[in-house]
């Protein structure tokens, strides 16, 4: 049995596997009239992009997108008349622009990680 010591530099470390998962899970949870909690999906995108060095290139796309969600969730909470969720109260147009933006999010992700892979 040998024992095999690894370096930090010749390690290969991959980002995080939850940001692309919460990337999809946006869209898909907001067109299955769970955007309420689609704001844990969107903080961990948001919070596995700024804080991952390697996802750079991605920060605006998070930002973006908790832009997005953030506008219908802060004017349904400051509504006069609120509905009993927010899918119910969200505008069909900010829904399409969360859906769009998380996508967005996604597929440059996906591009972005083949472009890393390619230039190795």
């Amino acid at each position: 049995m040998s024992t095999r010591i690894l370096d930090r530099e010749t390690t290969v470390r991959r980002a995080p596997r939850s940001v692309i998962i919460s990337a999809w899970a946006v869209p898909i949870m907001v067109l299955g009239q769970f955007a309420m909690l689609a704001v844990v999906p969107v903080a961990l995108v948001l919070i596995g992009t700024l804080r991952d060095a390697r996802l750079r290139a991605l920060r605006w796309g998070a930002i973006a997108l908790t832009a997005a969600y953030a506008t219908p969730l802060a004017l349904w909470a400051i509504g006069p008349e609120r509905a009993q969720s927010l899918s119910k109260d969200m505008h069909p147009v900010f829904a399409a622009i969360i859906v769009a933006v998380g996508v967005a999010f996604a597929v440059a992700y996906h591009v972005l990680r083949r472009k890393t892979a390619l230039s190795r």
